[in-house]
């Protein structure tokens, strides 16, 4: 039976470009990335052996699509760059491309905040109205917007995040008020199209870089608010709980990369179910182990426990996003 080849994950994709470009033009780029970005793509270009012509040449085509995308939407606007592009590549492709070009253009907005301490995010809106602090925190990082959240006071974080989940567009006349309120702490920004954020999958982001205790107030408090959009939030979520939807391949891929002492606080407070599914996918001996170690740990507070099952979360999450693992939210169908 033969087996189908491991997707090329994005810095893979990334190293490729910069590979085919040169040298020169590589190092004119590098002035541009973060210290972190150059560290991640310098790596992969060093192990870059493994791709095939045909792969290269299709991350290639990729590229130079993205980029054409990204100039007709500059040249003409969104509704021009659609008519071009379903006219090169009918109206699937263009609508992916689309998709994937305006994700990247809604960090324009605010793109100041990108690289800013959420503290001091927080001081800049946390006495703004609710509708506002959802709009600015729709286009901050994930992480940011879930540290801002959690330090809100209870009565107003669950109303901003009905309202960021509630958000579909918003004018660009609108986001240059907000932006020029914060500009004097900030710095200037660039303008935007009509750009889609926000809403229930961004939310479900946040909610996923939340703390586990914070994440438990704001959920029981929408649940009595708006229970319907609580629930949709969840479905799109994956909590460390839903490691028991996962398949035994890609739970055994995500121990490989989980830190011991993490696997036994997270088991601490996990439920039979939980511990079970991951006992069966762990040799005997490291299940032994780990068995031993949760007789012999005591004491351990449930801060710590909460955020052992963060930590493995993060490390799920990485493998999906690196193409490693594949987990199904909310609705999603796998095909296997």
């Amino acid at each position: 039976m033969a087996t189908s080849k491991k997707p090329i994950t994005s810095v893979q994709k990334a190293a490729a470009v910069i590979i085919a470009l040169g040298s020169d033009t590589a190092s004119q780029i590098y002035k541009y990335l973060k210290e972190d970005e150059v560290e991640q793509l310098t790596y992969e270009i060093a192990r870059m052996s493994h791709l095939t012509s045909d792969e290269v040449n299709a991350v290639l085509d990729d590229f130079y699509q993205l980029c054409l995308t990204q100039k007709v939407i500059t040249d003409g606007g969104l509704g021009y760059a659609r008519n071009v592009l379903e006219k090169a590549y009918g109206k699937e492709e263009a609508t992916s491309l689309l998709d994937r070009v305006t994700k990247n253009l809604k960090t324009r907005a605010f793109d100041f905040l990108q690289k800013a301490d959420y503290k001091n995010i927080l001081t800049a809106i946390q006495n703004e109205h609710p509708q506002t602090i959802a709009l600015v925190l729709s286009y901050v990082r994930p992480d940011q917007s879930a540290a801002v959240i959690a330090n809100l006071p209870p009565e107003k974080r669950v109303d901003v995040v009905q309202r960021i989940a509630n958000m579909d567009r918003t004018s660009p006349d609108v986001i240059k008020i907000v932006e020029n309120n914060l500009a004097d702490k900030f710095g200037n920004v660039l303008d935007v199209e009509f750009t889609q954020f926000g809403g229930v999958d961004y939310v479900a982001d946040v909610m996923n870089n939340m703390d586990r205790s914070n994440e438990k107030s704001i959920f029981d408090e929408l649940n009595r608010k708006n229970a319907e959009l609580s629930d949709e939030i969840r479905k799109k979520m994956f909590v460390f709980e839903d490691i028991t939807t996962m398949d035994d391949i890609s739970i055994q891929r995500v121990l490989r990369e989980v830190d011991s002492k993490d696997l036994v606080y997270a088991l601490k407070g996990a439920n039979k179910e939980v511990a079970d599914v991951i006992f069966r996918n762990m040799s005997s001996r490291s299940a032994d182990t780990v068995k031993s170690d949760l007789e012999y740990t005591h004491n351990v507070r449930l801060r710590d426990v909460e955020e052992a099952q963060q930590r493995i979360v993060g490390v799920i999450r990485r493998l999906e996003n690196e193409g490693e693992i594949v987990i199904a939210k909310g609705g999603d169908e796998i095909i296997e």
